[in-house]
Parts: structure tokens; C-alpha cells; sequence
């Protein structure tokens, strides 16, 4: 197909009755209208009555994606897939590599828990159209690298904070927007490979329709994409820190570990859309798949050498060697619907959404222990550990908004959330001794994990504290007013949060199994928009946020040296975080489609969650003690964000398409040993690049280079620091017509490297009298990917 065609195509379609009827109870949250909680901008309602992009124009680009400039109050960064897709994205995640002020603290070549701003994942809110959706991770994130890039439509970065959406946003919001059915007509298939440096082959495939079916528009896709991550790491341990030595290298040496790390594994996602807009009632309904199947299997070994690769002692180096398999079954998945209608007193609209995670994890870990004399036997211990997490939510929206004049809405709703989030986390163990086995050893031919008797589920138990349930109920309301007069739009709300948490502990860990908390926020925003010229305009924006406790933060069992040597006492008292911030920036548009931007922010944030000392004697004795997470610090987060996208048609090269951001990150905690950033912030990150199209030849070529900055991070008894090598990324893409396109794509061409620096200590006394226990240098590298996929268009 080629062409376009009106989005309403004439349809003017009343729900019947019937269909009201149906209700939409059934209906989930997690691939919802970006409207039913994202406020919509211009560029929404142009989508809405504008043209349909075809298949044709998908597959076969006629020209270079920059960053779009939103019409909307708040200050909201928007790239549609053309921006990305070119580069190949696998995930969210990858795709968000390439815009600003996005952050990871991943293994290399992986892409997961987002950190805006820098901050931990926990701080950033991540929507997919515009929606919540539950995740695996204790601090409420959800990864993004669970959600395939060939289902994306745009990335929008909203760096400030809407009475319209959840306050939970401290360093803003990621909002990954599928397709719908309005947005595509036709079909397309897509297919490829992916290449990695132990020679393994992994597929991609997809497929993707939209279309007018019946009175509305059906859209559908499918994703398998195969996963692999093979690395190499390795460990040098000594007894002290160069802190404690001048001279680099002249404390004493423990060991070394050299550790294979293969992730292995495939990712399986459906989405579906079904939209009907009628002349004053619309309905939309949605659905939202992903399964990964994933293996990780680590091998390690020990050697009391820095170098040497020998067997086991006393003629060898070998001090252990441990075989460690995680088998991984996720299910993400929810359905939604919304409902709209147009009357006499305005704009009413409901939404009714449910989604689920499921996360099943099985893991084995075997050692055998082989620092031992002549003679002596082998020590050996297994591990087999069962994890279940399964976290459930049901909301409801109901939202109305009705004109105060021809240039003033005024909007009104409320909120409901129903969470439930079940963990089991049970375990056992085995241990056994073998005479001789040291002599024979070969740690390439033999492995640990033939040395186990057989570990069973039916001998699993409960961690300390790994089986309970939380349950959290929202009620939210929430009102604001907007406005747009010429060049000047701006909005203003206010958002009234409340919240009764219960938790449930049911191992004998918890002095009192079940306690309940209740807290509520008022959560004022504002935000605006100001042309100065025709190509020149200010935003601006301030906001109170927040930030929910971690979950195993909430739990109130006591866990045994979880704190170095000392035990930890969860908080089900605990308050979130709280912050006010704001965020002042300019833009200016450059030339046909291009833009360049900078922006400040700045968070001062309140009641920030720090671990503190009760006073009360651990369960070691004497200098060990019991710590408890409390809203006891304060913190500051500032910065500042620069972004440009535009072609060079400004000095003859229209074809030449150049990209770059720059954000200088720092923040400001003062916790038990004085001051520090917030845990693991990069200083800095940026990503700059180039498309050139050659469109007589139906060609085009690109690349792209990122590098983030060191982190450092602080808890009681471990501090790291963390570095990471720079990425490199190209592609060349030769398009065939107006229906076939074929792509190469190279990354992680510089061989990414993850480096940490781990300084470890028994306890806080020792911590703050530079007494180490361990100094560990750790050192990981992953080889280059090369992919090829074609994309044919229907």
C-alpha cells in the first residue's frame, strides 16, 4: 500500500447500548490510551485527525527522524521510531540509549533498569502509554528491556510531574507508547540475525498489521527475539585498599576469580489495539504480552595467583570452583479499555485496566572447595533457591473535563489502584566431603555441579523473611486547570494521594507477622510553555513528587547479617520520600525539522530513606548491631541537560542528518560517613552521532558513540565505584522500492567494559576506621554484536 488516508475515514460510530452493557471491568492497564494518564498534547489530537502512516512508510524511511517538539504545557521530550530504528533497537531500553540524561547500571551490551537523571531505577516512573505497570524489582522499577522496540511508536521523557498522572516520579517519567490501530494501515514482516563473539546465532523475527475491521481499526503484532549475552569477568581481591598503600599494588593479594557469565534466552510479546471513534462516544481496547524464557549460567574459578592457570592445590593455584544455573520464566501481560464521551457539560472518560507479573526463577549453585592440604578431603556445598514473585494491579480512572472558556479547560477525576505483590523465596542446602578428589581435579573437564546428591523441591524452605504479602490500595483525586493564549500554554494542578499498605510476613523472621500504614500527599504541579518567536520558546515547570518505599524495605522481619556482619529490621512505618523541584528550559528550532535544547533541574528531596542504627546488639555480639531503614536524610539532585537533532540543509548537506546530548549530572546526601551523590549517579552521560541518506542510491549509513561517567555508591559495610567503556554503533542500510528494506547494524563495537572497584568491610566501626575486610577489583567485557534484518512491507 502507498499513500495515506484520513484516520476517521468517514466512520461516525455511536457505542450501542449493547455494547455499554458489556462494561469494561474485564479490560487491563498495561498498553492503555497515552490520554488516560499522560496529558494529550497537539501533536495527539493531530494523530488523531490526521494522516495514517502506511506500512510502506514504516519499512522504507524517506528521510531522517530527529526529535519532535511537543506542544504540550509540561516539558516533555518526544522521538518517534524513526529517531531509533534505523540503529535497530532490540529493546526500550537500547532505544533509550541513544536521548538524554538516561542512564544504566546493567551488565554490559544490557539495557534495564532506566536511572533519569542518574538516580536509581526507583526514582524514574516508567509508563507504557502512559500507564503504570508492575515489574520484578524491590524498588518498584520495571526493566525495559522486557518490552521489544519493534512495538514502539515514540519515547516521550517528561521531566516534571501532571496532577493527571501518579506523583511517583521524583526524576520524571519515561513513557514508552505502542501502536495502535490508528496509527499503521497495512502490514509487515521483518527478519533477521543477530551475530555475537562466541559465534552463537540468535533470531528475529516479527510481524506487524493495522487496518480498518469493521467500524473500527484493528492493529496486531507478534516479536520473538533471541537473547544472548555471553561475558568474561574477572575478580583480583586483596586484603587491603591502595588507600591504605601509596604505592598501587603493594597490598597484599588474596585471590583472583575468573567467571564465564552466558545469559541466554528468548523473548516472546503479541500487542493488539481495537479502536473505534465515533462522532462523540470512542472506545479503545487493548492488549499486552511479553514471556522471556532465560538461562544464566556463571562458572568460576578461584586461584591463589594472579595470573596463573593451574589445577588445585598443593601443586596447583585452583582454591575453588563453582558452577552457578539460573533458570528464568517471566509473563508480563495486561488488557485495557477505556470509554469516552462527548455531552452537553463537557468530556467524560473511564478507564478500567488490569496487569500482572509473574516471575518464576530456579537457581543452583555448587562449589567445591579445593583450598585444601595434601591429603585432605574436598569440601563441597549446594544451593538450590526457588524464587516466585507475582505482582497483580487493578485500576480504575475516571476523568472529566468541560471548558471554562474558549481558552480554559478545566479537568476533574479520581483514581483507584488495587496492588497485590506476592513474594516466596524458599531454599536448601547440602553439604559433603570427598577424599582425594583433589588429585584429580581438572576444573575444564569436571564440574562441581556432578558432585551433588540431588537437591529437591520438597525439601525447600522459607528464607528470613522471603515469603509475605503486600497489599496497597490508592485513592487518588485529582484537578487542574490549562490554557493556551497564542504562544503561551500553561497548566496548573493539584493531585491528593492516599494510600493503606498491609504486609504480611509468614516466616518466623517477623516479631509481628502483619502491620499496616497508611500516608497521603498532596502533590501540587504547574507548567508552561512560552513562545518568544516563532523559533525560540521557554519552559518551565515545578512539581512536588514522590517516591515509595522499596518493598523488602517494608518487610518487618529481622534478617541476620544482611549488614556486613549486622542484621537489618525492616520499616512497615516507612513514609515515601518527598521532593519539589523544577526544571527551566530553552528551545530553538533549526532549519526543515531539527532542534536544540538545554534545560536545568534541580530536587530537594525530603524524608529520604537511609539505613540507621537502633542501638540494639546484633545477632554476632559485641560491636555488631541491628540497623533500620527511616526517613531520616535529606537530599538534593541539580543538573543540567543539552540536546540538538537536525539535518545541514542550513549549509547545503539536507541529507545529512547530526544528533548529540550532553547532561552534567550531580546531587548532593550526607548519610553515615559524611557526604556523598546519590547511590550509583553517573557525573555525566552523552551519545552524539550522524545519518547520512544517499537517497539516489536508496542508501544510507550512520553511527553513534555514548559514554557515561563513573558512579559511586555507599551502604553500611560496601562502597563501589563503577566505571563503563564507551559504545560504538553503526549501521548501513540499502532500501529496495517502496516495500523492502535491509539493514546491517554493529555495536558494541569498542568491546564495552564494566568496571568496579568494591571496598568491604565487616561492620560500620571498621568502615569508618578504613579497617577493610576485602578490596576487590572486578573487570567485565563483552565482545561486539552484528545483526542483519530485513523488513518487507504489505
Amino acid at each position: 500500500m502507498t499513500g495515506t488516508i484520513s484516520r476517521r475515514s468517514g466512520v461516525a460510530f455511536r457505542i450501542s447500548r449493547a455494547v455499554l452493557a458489556c462494561g469494561i471491568a474485564p479490560f487491563a492497564m498495561m498498553a492503555a490510551d497515552a490520554q488516560a494518564q499522560a496529558a494529550p498534547s497537539p501533536e495527539d489530537a493531530e494523530q488523531r485527525d490526521g494522516p495514517i502512516i502506511t506500512s510502506n512508510d514504516i519499512v522504507v524511511q524517506a528521510g531522517i527522524g530527529f526529535r519532535n517538539r511537543s506542544e504540550n504545557a509540561e516539558p516533555i521530550l518526544q522521538y518517534d521510531t524513526e529517531y531509533f530504528q534505523r540503529f535497530e533497537p532490540l529493546t526500550a531500553g537500547d532505544a533509550l540509549k541513544r536521548v538524554p540524561s538516561v542512564t544504566f547500571l546493567s551488565d554490559v551490551i544490557e539495557s534495564d533498569g532506566a536511572r533519569l537523571r542518574g538516580l536509581p531505577p526507583g526514582y524514574t516512573q516508567i509508563l507504557i502509554s502512559g500507564d503504570r505497570v508492575p515489574g520484578s524489582a524491590t524498588d518498584r522499577s520495571f526493566f525495559l528491556d522486557r518490552i521489544p522496540a519493534e512495538l514502539i511508536s515514540r519515547v516521550e521523557i517528561i521531566r516534571s510531574s501532571s496532577a493527571r498522572r501518579t506523583g511517583d516520579a521524583v526524576a520524571g517519567s519515561l513513557n514508552i507508547v505502542l501502536r495502535d490501530g490508528y496509527q499503521l494501515d497495512g502490514g509487515y514482516v521483518r527478519a533477521g540475525a543477530l551475530h555475537y563473539d562466541d559465534n552463537e546465532l540468535e533470531p528475529s523475527l516479527g510481524a506487524v498489521f493495522g487496518g480498518q475491521v469493521g467500524p473500527g481499526r484493528l492493529l496486531l503484532g507478534a516479536n520473538l527475539q533471541g537473547r544472548h549475552n555471553p561475558k568474561k569477568k574477572t575478580s583480583l581481591r586483596y586484603d587491603d585498599s591502595p588507600e591504605n598503600n601509596p604505592d598501587y599494588g603493594t597490598q597484599e593479594f588474596n585471590n583472583r576469580e575468573d567467571q564465564t557469565d552466558t545469559r541466554d534466552g528468548k523473548d516472546y510479546s503479541f500487542n493488539g489495539t481495537y479502536e473505534i471513534d465515533g462522532d462523540t462516544t470512542d472506545f479503545k481496547l487493548n492488549g499486552f504480552y511479553v514471556r522471556t524464557d532465560r538461562t544464566e549460567t556463571e562458572r568460576s574459578f578461584e586461584y591463589d595467583d594472579p595470573t596463573a592457570i593451574t589445577g588445585p592445590l598443593p601443586t596447583g593455584n585452583l582454591l575453588s570452583d563453582n558452577a552457578n544455573v539460573a533458570d528464568i520464566d517471566q509473563e508480563n501481560y495486561g488488557i485495557d479499555g477505556k470509554l469516552s464521551q462527548e455531552w452537553s457539560l463537557g468530556k467524560t472518560s473511564i478507564r478500567v485496566g488490569y496487569a500482572k507479573f509473574d516471575e518464576q526463577r530456579k537457581e543452583t549453585e555448587y562449589e567445591a572447595d579445593l583450598d585444601v592440604d595434601a591429603g585432605d578431603p574436598v569440601g563441597f556445598e549446594g544451593t538450590l533457591t526457588s524464587t516466585n514473585i507475582v505482582d497483580k494491579e487493578f485500576s480504575v480512572k475516571l476523568e472529566h473535563e468541560f471548558k471554562l472558556s474558549d481558552q480554559i479547560n478545566f479537568v476533574i477525576g479520581g483514581y483507584l489502584q488495587n496492588k497485590k505483590r506476592r513474594t516466596a523465596i524458599l531454599d536448601t542446602d547440602e553439604e559433603d566431603e570427598f577424599p582425594g578428589l583433589a588429585s584429580t581435579w581438572n576444573q575444564f573437564s569436571n564440574n562441581p555441579t556432578t558432585l551433588s546428591g540431588g537437591l529437591s523441591r520438597a525439601d525447600l524452605e522459607p528464607t528470613d523473611g522471603g515469603v509475605n504479602t503486600i497489599k496497597e490500595d490508592r485513592r487518588d483525586v485529582f484537578a487542574l486547570v490549562e490554557g493556551k493564549s497564542g504562544g503561551f500554554s500553561w497548566e496548573a494542578g493539584l493531585r491528593y494521594e492516599t494510600t493503606d499498605l498491609k504486609i504480611t510476613d509468614f516466616t518466623e523472621a517477623a516479631a509481628i507477622p502483619m502491620q499496616k500504614n497508611s500516608y497521603n500527599k498532596l502533590l501540587p504541579s504547574a507548567s508552561f510553555k512560552l513562545d518568544l518567536t516563532g523559533v525560540d520558546r521557554i519552559i518551565g515547570s515545578v512539581a512536588r513528587t514522590n517516591r515509595r518505599p522499596d518493598f523488602n524495605f517494608l518487610s518487618p522481619a529481622l534478617l541476620e547479617e544482611e549488614v556486613g556482619d549486622s542484621d537489618l529490621l525492616g520499616n512497615p512505618q516507612l513514609d515515601p520520600e518527598t521532593a519539589w523541584g523544577f526544571d527551566l528550559g530553552y528551545e530553538r528550532r533549526i532549519g526543515r525539522g531539527g532542534i536544540v535544547g538545554v534545560n536545568i533541574f534541580y530536587r530537594d528531596v525530603k524524608d529520604l530513606i537511609e539505613l540507621t542504627n537502633t542501638g540494639e546488639e546484633g545477632s554476632e555480639g559485641e560491636g555488631t548491631f541491628v540497623f533500620q531503614p527511616r526517613n531520616v536524610g535529606d537530599g538534593k539532585v541539580y543538573g543540567i541537560e543539552f540536546d540538538l537533532s537536525t539535518d545541514l540543509g542550513f549549509i547545503g548537506l539536507p541529507n545529512t542528518g547530526v544528533f548529540g546530548n550532553f547532561s552534567y549530572l550531580d546531587s548532593e546526601v550526607t548519610d553515615f560517613a559524611g557526604e556523598r551523590r546519590f547511590n550509583d549517579q553517573s557525573k555525566y552521560v552523552y551519545n552524539f552521532g550522524f545519518i547520512q541518506d544517499i537517497p539516489s542510491y536508496g542508501a544510507a549509513f550512520g553511527a553513534t558513540y555514548r559514554k557515561q561517567g563513573s558512579a559511586f555508591g555507599r551502604v553500611i559495610a560496601e562502597e563501589v565505584t563503577t566505571t563503563y567503556g564507551a559504545d560504538l554503533e553503526i549501521f548501513v542500510e540499502k532500501r529496495f522500492g517502496k516495500s523492502f528494506t535491509i539493514r546491517a547494524v554493529g555495536s558494541n563495537l569498542l568491546d564495552g567494559k564494566k568496571k568496579e572497584a568494591f571496598n568491604k568491610f565487616d561492620n560500620l566501626a571498621d568502615q569508618a576506621d578504613r579497617k577493610f575486610d576485602e578490596y576487590e577489583l572486578e573487570s567485565e567485557r563483552a565482545g561486539p554484536v552484528f545483526q542483519v534484518i530485513a523488513r518487507y512491507a504489505f
